[in-house]
């Protein structure tokens, strides 16, 4: 049974907290925009819980985020053979440098980002109400913001990606108040989601128009609900409101759209495709032409992708074994279809170096420092599995170079 409005003056946690009503079917959403770096936001929370009376609660949040939150050591469970064999490393590794962003934002403002989702998660639960988790998933957002952009824009995306592992500074004063502001996924990839309106619209603007139709679809499915508390970051405060008040298609329809990832691009698979055929020509041609110079060109082939591939294995400080594998594995590729060559060298590492449980126990911690992804086993598989296949693919490249320079 839904219980009505209470008018009363807004508490003092709640003066100046960017508050919205906005009716839709029946239905009055009181959508909250918070920081999610603010003791503040989290007390506003707690005052709109304690002094209104709601049939819902919903949050920004998508089930794995939610899941995280409430169970910090999900990442106990992950087996990191599966990771590797379902193609997964790139998408924990991101879920990873954004758990580091957060916790230098814990360690730095003394809150840990997302509190004010807990606290409404936790209101919600002692007063006995549904939790409503409106956000889409966080691995399809990112998926659909890295395949947004270009391919010079991802190598901008990988290295604030990378920059962000290895910087050991606070995080900057400006980044705090956009956070105030903004929305934590924007945040962590920096200036590109302001100057890429692609990636600005996966991150922001679909999520927006996301949560609206989830609200609304929610709202369908439980007729008894007249009052909704909607917690969402600041920055999605505006676009949410907007999109509740306007939207007219009918919103399972619309979620499919924005949860379906958009096809990949196959220009990148066929033209490194048709370069390994092209090298692979070459040194058939080189046969031809003289079989002691097609030998050099196999050795330049094997030396270069295999080299390569070892040297990143190296430098993610992988068992001598591992290095091997990738040294094996990378100059085959071509040949072998199914675990790239960093797949293989990042099993046999996980193989030979077991993670311990304190390795799962301390994974949050130790990736704050730039050191723990080299001294947690865990995530020093991940980045085997990384520098190894970028090992390969500049072997590649390398090698290719090489061997047309031998024969012209």
């Amino acid at each position: 049974m839904s219980s009505p409005q209470i008018d009363v003056a807004l508490p003092g946690a709640l003066l100046d907290q960017p508050l919205e009503r906005v009716s839709r079917d029946g239905v009055e959403y009181v959508v909250l925009g918070t920081a999610h770096v603010s003791r503040a936001s989290v007390a506003a929370v707690e005052a709109l819980v304690a002094n209104e009376a709601f049939d819902a609660i919903a949050v920004e949040l998508c089930p794995s985020r939610a899941e995280g939150m409430r169970n910090p050591d999900a990442f106990k469970q992950m087996d990191l053979f599966q990771v590797i064999r379902q193609g997964k490393v790139g998408m924990v590794a991101a879920s990873l440098v954004l758990s580091s962003f957060q916790q230098r934002l814990a360690a730095q403002y003394g809150i840990q980002p997302g509190a004010e989702m807990k606290a409404a998660m936790d209101g919600a639960e002692r007063a006995n109400l549904p939790v409503w988790l409106i956000d889409r998933e966080v691995g399809t957002t990112l998926k659909r913001a890295w395949r947004s952009v270009g391919t010079w824009a991802r190598f901008g995306l990988l290295g604030g990606l990378i920059a962000s592992v290895f910087e050991r500074e606070q995080v900057d004063e400006k980044e705090i108040e956009k956070l105030k502001e903004g929305d934590l996924l924007e945040s962590a990839f920096g200036e590109f989601a302001q100057t890429s309106a692609p990636l600005y619209d996966s991150l922001i603007g679909e999520r927006d128009e996301y949560m609206a139709a989830r609200l609304r679809e929610l709202a369908q499915g439980a007729p008894a609900v007249r009052r909704v508390l909607v917690v969402i970051g600041a920055g999605h405060l505006k676009g949410l409101c907007a999109h509740l008040r306007q939207q007219q298609e009918p919103p399972a329809r619309r979620i499919a759209e924005l949860a379906q990832l958009p096809p990949k691009a196959r220009w990148p698979k066929w033209l490194a495709l048709g370069l390994v055929l092209l090298v692979f020509a070459a040194i058939a041609y080189a046969f031809h032409r003289n079989p002691t110079l097609g030998a050099l060109a196999l050795r330049n082939w094997v030396l270069f992708t295999g080299g390569c591939a070892a040297l990143g294995a190296l430098a993610a400080g992988g068992h001598p074994l591992s290095i091997l594998a990738a040294f094996v594995a990378a100059p085959i590729k071509p040949f072998r279809p199914g675990i790239p060559a960093g797949g293989i060298s990042a099993m046999a590492e996980a193989w030979i170096r077991r993670p311990r449980v304190a390795d799962f126990e301390t994974l949050r911690d130790d990736i704050g420092d730039w050191k723990g992804w080299w001294k947690n086993r865990v995530a020093r598989t991940l980045l085997n599995f990384i520098l190894v296949s970028a090992g390969t693919v500049i072997g590649e490249y390398a090698a290719g170079i090489q061997i047309f320079k031998s024969l012209f």
